[in-house]
């Protein structure tokens, strides 16, 4: 009779765990964010903020992946294998935003939450996160740029890749200002791709300088543009004679601003933009959306802007953005 007793007391909490396992199993949530490429310091610091979202959200499996370089295709096929294995959620960086419509309209389609952030022409996401407005972001980096050319002279751009929106529009936001307001500048080499990759900006550097040995200006857009510039001016000889200017990291052109071989950067924290495409992802889960003015309890993101995006969805405006040079820079760790 004892051992009956102990076989249906071990059989009652067999059936106890296997409930609350099923019950787990029937609420765990789980919000993937993928990036243009891993490995790079700036999607490491959005892990960063990624993790932060899951140790703060212990209910939620949140993670962080990419492709190991910055290719459209392997990003598709990362977000295909998520789609197989019905995650709740997709916060998305998109490397080529077209190239990503038939996905993610296929996840939504089986009601799967999808956020991206950089990429405020893609038609199939519920939310479009951008930390600010990119044209005045592009602009502002111009003006920057004029300022330390004298606003004359011959000038390049470089992106990372045609295909990432915001890294044209800053672009453009850049150029727009130069023919506005600065005729004297001679944009010379517009729009040069460098593949998100800081060797290939050297090389590209390398070849403007080569082609225009009377240049003297530089408008970088990948955060690694303005490394693989600071090392071609370097390199050149060049410094205090050409202006470099361009989006980047502190802690990877700081010792480029100390030599004076790129003036300066402009930011927006990774971290902080991995933690709101997450939080946004668990509103969207929890059946709410982001309201115009809303305060997502982050710096920059505290009163953010709501417009129609080009889709059925949303695109959410922060003010995140930061001018730093040499003077200040060691203020941002990252």
């Amino acid at each position: 009779m004892k051992l009956n007793r102990i076989a249906i007391a071990l059989t009652a909490v067999t059936l106890a765990a296997g409930a609350i396992a099923v019950a787990q199993a029937a609420t765990d949530e789980t919000i993937v964010t993928v990036v243009k490429v891993t490995g790079i310091n700036w999607f490491n610091r959005m892990d960063d903020g990624v993790k932060e979202f899951a140790k703060d959200n212990p209910g939620v499996n949140a993670y962080q992946t990419g492709p190991g370089r910055a290719d459209a295709a392997q990003q598709l096929k990362i977000i295909e294998d998520l789609i197989a294995k019905k995650v709740t959620a997709i916060a998305v960086v998109p490397y080529d935003p077209p190239t990503l419509e038939p996905a993610l309209k296929k996840a939504m389609d089986r009601g799967i939450k999808v956020v991206t952030h950089e990429a405020d022409n893609e038609k199939n996401t519920m939310v479009d996160i951008e930390a600010f407005d990119n044209t005045a972001y592009g602009a502002g980096l111009n003006e920057r740029l004029a300022k330390c050319m004298g606003d004359q002279g011959k000038w390049a751009v470089l992106v990372g890749s045609l295909g990432s929106r915001s890294q044209v529009q800053w672009a453009d936001g850049g150029i727009g200002n130069a023919k506005q307001k600065y005729p004297k500048m001679d944009l010379v080499e517009p729009k040069l791709e460098t593949n998100n990759d800081g060797e290939r900006a050297y090389q590209v550097a390398k070849e403007v300088l080569r082609k225009h040995p009377d240049l003297t200006g530089f408008q970088g857009s990948s955060s690694l543009d303005v490394i693989g510039i600071g090392r071609a001016v370097e390199e050149a000889g060049k410094i205090g004679k050409i202006c470099v200017y361009g989006t980047g990291l502190p802690t990877e052109a700081g010792k480029f601003l100390e030599s004076g071989a790129i003036n300066g950067i402009a930011f927006w924290d990774p971290k902080l933009a991995g933690i709101a495409m997450n939080k946004v992802a668990k509103m969207l889960i929890d059946g709410k959306t982001v309201e115009n003015g809303a305060d997502l309890g982050l710096v920059g993101y505290n009163k953010v802007t709501v417009e129609k995006g080009p889709g059925k969805g949303i695109i959410v405006r922060g003010t995140g953005w930061v001018d730093v040079d040499k003077t200040n820079y060691k203020q941002y760790p990252f």
